[in-house]
């Protein structure tokens, strides 16, 4: 049996690994996830405060924008009415987020709540955050996935239908 895929003649295995599925990478961890190797933990504490940070300073410039409207004297309704909206929009996104993590999000739902994640683009940032204190964002669901594929794998590799020898030529 080949090595090669048949496109570009490109091997489904680098060279010196084994053969078989291998993992997908995560955004910003690549494949260190599997092993927790390649400086996974210091990743993973420059991201958590990395993406902290970025809330903050998110949060500053939101900030900033309401001043604004405070300066702008436009009323208190529309002032209440943009924190509540970001309030809400923060809260669903972290959810979105956070069950992204756990199951692969439906792509049409994604792309209808796509405005909505970016108004909330807060929420998100402290759904990775907190994430990212236990494990890399999305690991538990990559290696349920890898555990399952390396299973199969192993199930068709090993299985034997009988001697070959006396198989019948057709």
């Amino acid at each position: 049996m080949s090595a090669e895929n048949g496109k570009n003649g490109i091997p489904d295995t680098p060279a010196g690994s084994a053969p078989g599925p291998r993992p997908e990478p995560l955004r910003f961890y690549g494949t260190t996830w599997v092993d927790h190797d390649g400086g996974y933990g210091a990743r993973r504490a420059g991201l958590a405060v990395g993406s902290l940070a970025v809330a903050a300073a998110a949060c500053f410039v939101l900030r900033i924008a309401y001043d604004g409207l405070q300066i702008a004297d436009i009323g208190s309704f529309v002032s209440l009415l943009m924190v509540v909206m970001f309030a809400i929009c923060s809260a669903l996104a972290f959810r979105h987020t956070w069950s992204a993590f756990t199951s692969r999000p439906d792509p049409d739902r994604q792309a209808s709540l796509r405005g909505l994640l970016a108004i909330g683009f807060v929420g998100s940032l402290l759904a990775y955050f907190l994430r990212t204190l236990t494990e890399a964002p999305g690991e538990k669901l990559h290696r349920a996935e890898y555990e399952k594929a390396r299973t199969e794998y192993e199930k068709r590799a090993t299985r034997r239908s009988g001697n070959p020898k006396k198989r019948r030529r057709r």
